[in-house]
């Protein structure tokens, strides 16, 4: 498991982060090729170990890798400050700015996810491109449901019990058991009442905008049993509006990067791949 040994001071939070390579500028490659850095994002409730077989294969592909707890997630905590959208943005950006990151590669899950294209929306110029799993898309269209689902859910969590959060949770979001016990893990860091700020935080990313376009490269990554939200529809539906392929993931849940995570480590090598090779044209 990847260990935190970073810490960002930050508006009454110790945010905790790991960096592969310290303050190298960039990882390098077996050829001696500059490689794009990688920063990570985590959903809501979860934490960094989402992505530790990512972290590794990538590291040891020669890429500078940052991981970190979100504010009232996992090492990250106590928090004194509320965890909002924009408090959320605000860290993530400070975050690439103490490390002196240079356009970093962005990928995202769930939270994540919403967290990463609301950061590439504000300023694409920051970020070499932006990679999505299992989250919603913020500008899409949505239909009076959608809305209505989005606008009830943080009441409805407030009815279930703590104690039967973590569990529920879990199992609405991965679907192989190793996946599930590590959401349980994550989920238990949590109370009822941070789990339900970062809901509100997902929610408040997501502003339709028929118009807009992701301005740099994307890739966009699905559990094929993800059931959570309108991602099972909207994420198809976003992939033909930018005109890219959606990359659907057999047997895995929402939490894809622990249900599969050797096949969502291969497309996010294809697509950082797929990167280095229009840099050389």
């Amino acid at each position: 498991m990847v260990k935190l040994t970073g810490t960002l001071h930050r508006h009454g939070c110790a945010i905790r982060f790991a960096d592969s390579t310290g303050a190298d500028p960039a990882g390098i490659a077996a050829d001696g090729a500059t490689l794009p850095p990688i920063v990570f994002v985590h959903g809501a409730g979860a934490d960094h170990h989402m992505f530790d077989d990512q972290y590794a294969a990538l590291v040891a592909d020669g890429h500078r890798v940052v991981v970190w707890d979100q504010r009232s997630h996992g090492q990250s905590r106590p928090s004194s400050e509320t965890f909002t959208a924009e408090v959320a943005l605000t860290d993530l950006t400070a975050l690439v700015d103490h490390l002196a990151l240079k356009r970093p590669i962005l990928v995202g899950l769930s939270l994540g996810g919403n967290l990463a294209q609301a950061a590439v929306r504000a300023d694409p110029d920051r970020w070499a491109a932006l990679a999505v799993l299992d989250a919603t898309w913020n500008t899409g269209p949505l239909s009076r449901m959608e809305r209505s689902l989005l606008t009830l859910a943080a009441p409805a969590l407030r009815l279930i019990p703590q104690r039967s959060l973590p569990t529920m949770m879990a199992r609405a979001s991965a679907v192989t058991d190793a996946a599930i016990a590590d959401a349980i893990r994550a989920f238990e860091q949590q109370t009822r009442a941070e789990f339900i700020a970062a809901w509100r935080t997902t929610v408040a990313f997501v502003k339709p905008d028929d118009g807009y376009r992701t301005a740099i490269p994307l890739c966009l990554v699905r559990g094929a049993r993800d059931a959570t939200g309108n991602i099972a529809t909207s994420m198809p539906r976003w992939a033909r509006a930018e005109g890219i392929r959606e990359h659907v993931v057999p047997g895995a849940g929402h939490l894809v990067t622990q249900d599969a995570p050797e096949e969502t480590t291969r497309i996010l090598r294809g697509f950082i791949a797929s990167l280095e090779g229009e840099q050389t044209r």
